[in-house]
């Protein structure tokens, strides 16, 4: 599947065989399976007890809103996707990492999928002594099994995503994550799941993914959109929003940024490029070209 470019705001899907919504539900079904097998060679219990010697957490929240750049950067770290196939051949999770962190990223992203995104939790693991900046456990999190497990890994953060999670269990991992230390980026890509999650205790950070998952396409008015119509409880909750998905140039950040967000998620743009780290330099140096 292919995206073209239509505009500094808007991707269309051109073609596919990919049905978003079976995807989603794939990877919710693996994820139970996934989680089955993983208590069955570690128990919940045991697990829990790792977390002795996890790494300390460190302050992703802060990171993102004592950024000198602004937006600031959320770079992940992706090696493959189940609509673009394998977005980088030579994937060095360790060296992509640390370039990322050098051209100015304020945090970073680590999928931990595998079977769908060919991650990792020990990707995880192994960036986190390589780097200072918070780390992002980008998840499709269905139990508290895996928020434990990115904590044991070294996360500071934890995605969840309103659109595989109830409204009961976004509460119960939110305060869960929280217990822990770290921080949850609860991401919406609907008015429906804003208004869901705005309504979730202690909520700090929310994420607006640009990606319409009924159809994978991508427009940044997504963003804009969201911030304007929610301006009011977004701004009395003093929220920090992450605009994610469809960012590719200075121009797009800039736009997102004029929409109130304070930060960005981006992935696939830079993982693309030969040096990551002039890549997130480009990125952040030229937002108003």
């Amino acid at each position: 599947m292919s995206f073209i470019r239509q505009s500094h705001r808007s991707y269309e899907v051109t073609a596919t065989q990919i049905n978003p919504r079976q995807i989603l539900a794939q990877i919710v079904q693996h994820k139970e399976q996934e989680i089955a097998q993983m208590r069955q060679q570690l128990t919940l219990g045991d697990l829990q007890r790792q977390l002795k010697a996890a790494p300390p957490v460190r302050d992703f929240l802060h990171a993102l809103q004592n950024s000198p750049n602004y937006p600031s950067l959320i770079a992940e770290v992706k090696k493959a996707s189940p609509s673009k196939g394998i977005i980088r051949q030579d994937f060095d999770p360790v060296e992509i990492a640390t370039g990322y962190v050098r051209g100015g990223a304020a945090c970073l992203s680590v999928l931990t999928d595998s079977k769908f995104f060919q991650g990792s939790f020990e990707n995880l693991q192994n960036i986190r002594p390589t780097v200072a900046v918070p780390l992002l456990c980008k998840e499709f999190v269905i139990h508290p099994y895996q928020i434990y497990k990115a904590r044991v890994a070294g996360a500071d953060a934890v995605l969840l995503i309103a659109a595989i999670l109830s409204d009961q269990k976004l509460q119960e991992f939110l305060y869960l994550i929280h217990s822990l230390g770290m921080n949850a980026l609860v991401e919406v890509h609907t008015l429906a799941e804003c208004d869901r999650v705005l309504k979730l205790a202690d909520l700090r950070l929310m994420g607006i993914n640009n990606r319409n998952l009924e159809t994978f396409n991508v427009d940044l008015a997504t963003t804009s959109q969201l911030m304007q119509e929610r301006s009011q409880p977004l701004t009395s909750l003093g929220l920090t929003v992450v605009s994610e998905s469809g960012l590719y140039s200075s121009a797009d950040l800039a736009f997102v940024a004029s929409a109130g967000v304070r930060s960005v998620l981006v992935g696939e743009s830079l993982i693309k490029q030969p040096d990551v780290e002039q890549a997130v330099r480009s990125l952040l140096d030229n937002k108003t070209s």
